[in-house]
């Protein structure tokens, strides 16, 4: 089983995605590896991706609401890198509050090349997310 498939099986078992969305991220894993096989070269060089790019269209309670973020990927590579020089102290006391705030990430787990791991990932990839009234997009480009 390659990394890729397990960390889509993680985060189904973390319930941070549906069964639905999970087999949809598992079904672009095997098309994305069948075409690499069946396709030939592709003449245009490929260009790394600059930005980050969150898309929400929701219809709330008080109406629609429409969220476009694009991130520069060099400002998240930043972050990660100073979040490095946080104190070992200060560090424990960020993950409790993310974690009373129901966001269960450590912050001293974050690695630089984790980051760039998941830029390749994205690069390929585009993640969609649709519920009732919502739809989600994360991608780079």
């Amino acid at each position: 089983m390659n990394e890729q498939r397990k960390e889509v099986l993680q985060m189904l078992a973390e319930g941070k995605v549906t069964a639905e969305e999970a087999e949809q991220l598992i079904s672009a894993l095997d098309r994305d590896q069948a075409e690499p096989a069946t396709a030939g070269p592709d003449p245009r060089p490929k260009t790394k991706p600059k930005y980050l790019r969150v898309q929400v269209d929701a219809n709330d309670t008080d109406g629609p609401a429409r969220v476009n973020v694009r991130v520069p990927l060099q400002l998240l590579r930043a972050g990660v890198r100073l979040a490095s020089l946080i104190p070992p102290r200060a560090m424990g006391q960020v993950n409790d509050e993310l974690q009373k705030s129901g966001v269960p990430f450590d912050l001293s787990q974050l690695k630089p090349e984790q980051l760039e791991e998941l830029v390749d990932y994205l690069d390929d990839m585009t993640v969609e997310v649709d519920q009732a009234d919502t739809k989600v997009r994360v991608f780079c480009e």
